[in-house]
């Protein structure tokens, strides 16, 4: 197959999207890397239809890479997310308005502009988790005990674009993080950013049915093939406070492999349904032409390459 991924720089000598290229590509796949911000581009050449049975995007929620995921969707070329489904997540307050039409275990969520707008919140909703609508990787993520504690020192007036606060709910300081790849679940514990005073060591965990079908309902709801779910464990049971596509997948068993080989039935299952239309929140897994099970997953090089230096296709 020929992929094209759209890698930004934050992520240029990262494993996870690097050496699923590398895979693919010993794999005897043809792949190029756009880095969006990092060279001129002319779009009509860049993105062009033809040129790529699927695109496949690895890049910071602010960054351009998703404009250009969504210029190759908008011809007609498949990609890994839909596009559309990668939107409703990225954006933080949308991504609340579908949790909650999906009636999805989410914090009740406050949007402002600036964060001294949130004191209009009740006392009673206290401490709070504020942080960027369009954030990610735990970037600017603060818990605020009080509205006195709620803007920054020498912030005062400052806009950040917009910001969501959510009710914190009381847990152990550890999350829950649940991957989905091809339709399967895994879950890995991890310490929470809003509690780095507890460290807790990273470690694969057994997965809950009950989070296991949050975790399924998560990518029906936003129509997502390839995410990862972050929960916390509240007193009234498990809640959502995150949803990320094309995550780290850190603790995954042959996480490369599985990554990798998601990817191909994805692309051959758009490339399949070419022309097909589809909803912006639904999933297109639900619509692939064979099972899991259908082909065999190729087996891993002895001696997996190196990801200290970048892949380049297209600079």
């Amino acid at each position: 197959m020929r992929l094209c991924f759209l890698v930004e720089e934050q992520y240029r000598h990262d494993g996870m999207p690097v050496d699923v290229i590398r895979q693919l590509a010993a794999w005897g796949h043809r792949v190029d890397v756009v880095r969006p911000g990092g060279s001129l581009l002319r779009l009509s050449e860049t993105v062009r239809a033809g040129d790529h049975d699927a695109w496949v995007l690895k890049t910071v929620s602010g960054g351009p890479g998703l404009t250009l995921l969504e210029a190759a969707a908008t011809i007609g070329l498949t990609t890994v997310n839909d596009a559309r489904a990668i939107r409703g997540v990225r954006d933080k307050a949308l991504a609340a308005v579908v949790a909650e039409r999906h009636g999805l275990p989410v914090p009740v969520t406050y949007a402002a502009a600036r964060p001294e707008e949130f004191a209009g919140i009740p006392e009673t909703e206290y401490p709070l988790v504020v942080k960027p609508a369009d954030g990610s990787s735990g970037r600017a993520v603060r818990l605020v005990p009080t509205p006195d504690e709620l803007t920054p020192p020498g912030r005062e007036g400052a806009g950040e674009g917009l910001l969501i606060a959510q009710p914190y709910v009381p847990n152990t300081g550890v999350d829950l993080k649940v991957y989905c790849v091809d339709g399967e679940f895994f879950a890995t514990e991890r310490c929470s950013p809003l509690h780095p005073d507890r460290p807790r060591r990273e470690r694969q965990v057994p997965l809950t049915a009950e989070v296991a079908a949050i975790a399924a309902e998560v990518g029906a709801a936003y129509g997502l093939d390839l995410y990862g779910v972050d929960v916390v464990l509240g007193p009234d049971g498990p809640v959502v406070v995150d949803v990320n596509d094309f995550p780290s997948f850190r603790q995954v068993p042959d996480a490369v492999a599985r990554v990798a080989w998601a990817i191909l039935r994805l692309a051959h299952a758009g490339t399949q349904a070419s022309g097909a239309a589809s909803g912006p929140y639904a999933s297109s897994y639900t619509s692939s032409p064979y099972g899991s099970s259908a082909l065999e997953l190729p087996s891993l090089p002895a001696e997996p390459a190196s990801a200290s230096a970048p892949v380049g296709g297209i600079a």
